[in-house]
């Protein structure tokens, strides 16, 4: 499989994911059905993707990716559609999430290029 299609389905992982926490605050704590069947189809979907990326990726440099983007968009998602603001130290510390998202990309020789 192609890096570019290996990350695509990390990225599609990370997506579903994203999508899987929305529906989690949409469930209600799983009380409402519609929204708890989307966490867990979007979870399992999201992990599935997430092994097929294990084949080339190392677990702990796909778990970083993950992590960081995963907490970077769902805090996006909370900011516009559920209203919940990021005060400088939350922003100050996405951005380092985010930084060392690209260090270890960038400078690591643990990730395959």
């Amino acid at each position: 499989m192609s890096q570019a299609a290996v990350y695509g389905l990390l990225f599609a992982a990370i997506v579903l994911e994203v999508i899987g926490t929305t529906a989690l605050q949409l469930s209600q704590q799983f009380t409402r059905i519609g929204p708890t069947v989307l966490v867990v189809a979007c979870y399992a979907a999201a992990f599935y993707c997430l092994s097929l990326t294990l084949k080339s990726i190392p677990v702990g440099i796909a778990y970083a990716i993950w992590s960081a983007l995963g907490i970077v968009l769902i805090s996006s998602v909370g900011l516009v559609f559920f209203k919940q603001r990021l005060d400088l130290p939350a922003i100050v510390g996405l951005g380092l999430i985010i930084s060392g998202v690209l260090v270890v990309n960038l400078f690591s020789k643990s990730v395959s290029h």
